[in-house]
């Protein structure tokens, strides 16, 4: 008996580190990737402190929606970000500074306009 059991239980744990949809969680965190970080300027900060700023400014203003989001750095003054906000996916998110490279006002600006988007949406569904 014991054996089948602890056969089972290494079954399931094989399965998990494998990350088999078997015994995958739900998407519950929330979640921040930037995908090309190193194009961003040094006023801007780092690929952390964008994603730092996202957090909050959704943790602010939508406290309870699970989302996830990547933002794209497409130039030192350009970005874009998809939106996933509890299951739904959002319009894509553009961003640029005309005038200027980002530095960390733009970016926190960018931040609150996305945590709009994911509080609109959680109105919606």
């Amino acid at each position: 008996m014991w054996s089948k059991i602890h056969g089972t239980v290494l079954a399931f744990a094989a399965i998990a580190a494998i990350g088999g949809p078997a015994v995958s969680a739900p998407n519950s965190a929330r979640g921040c990737r930037v995908v090309h970080g190193e194009r961003l300027p040094a006023d801007a900060g780092s690929a952390n402190a964008l994603c730092s700023a996202v957090e909050r400014a959704i943790a602010a203003r939508a406290p309870h929606v699970r989302y996830s989001a990547e933002v794209r750095v497409l130039s030192k003054s350009a970005l874009s970000a998809t939106l996933v906000a509890n299951g739904r996916t959002l319009p894509e998110q553009q961003f640029a500074v005309s005038d200027r490279n980002l530095n960390s006002k733009s970016i926190e600006r960018f931040a609150a306009a996305m945590a709009e988007e994911v509080a609109k949406a959680a109105k919606v569904g």
